[in-house]
């Protein structure tokens, strides 16, 4: 296969007054390419305006930060070790704590099918609160396993847990699970994306492998599931295995980035089993990646994990943003 080999250009730039620890979780506002959240393990939140390269806000939890979401342009929710839910009006500038768990929150997600916000915790459950009013509308456990990944899409909204299971929900109906599954990869799931058109979805683990499956339980369907290895380096007679840490999908095209333990940033075409191109090293693991709603910018956050080999001295905590172009992200 011949990959592509993009190098650093004027279409990547590096964020300024980044966080003072590892960058958990970016994700861009849900009708804009301008505004990026932030949470980091130094405890905070933070709102980028990518276009003039300044941090707009900041707020803080007591203990690190997992993940953050944003409900429309002006609200934010982010949760982490310290077992709280947050909400931020970022034009008011003040903050409201809605709940908590019984241990750490590691995903948050916003549903706007039913207007509530998603958290997924390692104690096992995720919740649903009413995103008007501090409110838990509902708990559901999830095999009495830790959450590690979520993902939804219109109605369909997956889940992954500490031993391999997925959980298909229907978050219209939260009464029961639709399917119950098992990864189909063989080690610990890192991240889930549901594909934009709904139909599945994308699973990493921590073994550089990448599984695409399909949500429609017919043979034939169930026919087109795939896994392929990435995020793979040779060294002389050795093959170094990475983590596969982020994916991210370009809502237009249903292409999706994946990105590494190695530092690299994939992008590829799941329905024709291509990878269309890769971008140059980054300068450590790349920990979450986020497209913007219409697929032109993409936030790429690198910051050395636990599992990769402590360097010394720790690399520096960085977001880039690069504006993809239709040669890097289209099927060809």
């Amino acid at each position: 296969m011949t990959v592509t080999r993009v190098a650093e250009s004027r279409t990547e730039f590096k964020l300024k007054s980044l966080p003072e620890d590892a960058i958990s979780s970016v994700k861009f506002a849900p009708k804009s390419n301008q505004f990026l959240l932030v949470s980091s393990w130094d405890c905070s939140v933070r709102l980028y305006d990518v276009t003039a390269n300044i941090e707009r806000h900041k707020y803080n939890h007591e203990l690190p930060v997992l993940d953050v979401c944003f409900r429309d342009a002006v609200h934010s929710y982010s949760g982490g070790l310290d077992q709280t839910l947050k909400m931020y009006d970022l034009n008011a500038s003040s903050e409201t704590v809605l709940g908590e768990h019984k241990a750490a929150i590691r995903c948050v997600e916003f549903a706007n099918e039913v207007n509530a916000v998603l958290t997924g915790s390692w104690d096992g459950t995720v919740k649903m609160w009413d995103s008007r009013v501090p409110n838990c509308v509902g708990t559901y456990n999830q095999g009495n396993e830790r959450v590690y990944t979520m993902s939804i899409v219109g109605e369909k909204f997956v889940v992954g847990t500490s031993g391999r299971k997925i959980f298909v929900w229907d978050v219209r109906n939260m009464g029961h699970v639709n399917q119950r599954r098992e990864s189909s990869l063989k080690y610990q799931t890192r991240c889930i994306r549901v594909f934009p058109n709904k139909q599945g979805y994308v699973l990493s683990s921590i073994e550089g492998r990448v599984a695409v499956e399909y949500l429609d339980s017919n043979p034939e369907v169930q026919k087109k599931k795939y896994a392929f290895k990435c995020h793979r380096i040779k060294d002389g007679g050795l093959e170094k295995i990475y983590p596969v840490n982020a994916i991210s999908f370009h809502s237009v095209y249903n292409t999706f980035a994946t990105g590494g333990s190695d530092g690299y940033v994939n992008i590829w075409d799941g329905f024709n089993k291509k990878r269309l191109c890769q971008f140059h090293r980054y300068n450590t693991a790349v920990s979450s990646l986020s497209f913007s709603h219409d697929g032109s910018a993409l936030a790429i956050a690198c910051s050395q994990l636990d599992e990769t080999q402590a360097e010394d001295p720790k690399p520096e905590d960085i977001i880039y943003i690069r504006y993809v172009t239709d040669q890097e992200t289209k099927p060809k």
